[in-house]
């Protein structure tokens, strides 16, 4: 099965799931500028975090990233993450259940 959807479609602010109850979760987050997210982790997720429009100061752990648009990352979700946006920014994350080993 396919499935398309346009970002500016989802509903929901800051995080507006893609295809709700599918795996990999994949959220849209849309930051105003200044607004953030508090430190969360997703244990057991591979990240992948795509900014689509806007510019973010990404904290993992204890260090910083500034991510502009059409910037990707990959990232472990076992640590502390917390975006926080410099300008209004549109992200799109895909939070994948890591493989066992």
């Amino acid at each position: 099965m396919t499935t398309v959807r346009a970002l500016d479609d989802l509903e929901g602010e800051p995080h507006a799931n893609a295809f709700p109850d599918a795996e990999p979760k994949t959220i849209r987050l849309t930051l105003a500028a200044g607004e953030e997210v508090p430190p969360h982790d997703h244990p057991d997720r591979e990240i992948v975090f795509y900014l689509v429009e806007g510019e973010i100061e990404l904290t993992l752990g204890e260090e910083t990233y500034e991510v502009t648009a059409g910037d990707v990352a990959r990232f472990d979700g076992d640590q502390d993450i917390s975006p926080r946006a410099v300008e209004d920014s549109i992200a799109l994350i895909v939070l994948a259940e890591r493989a066992a080993s």
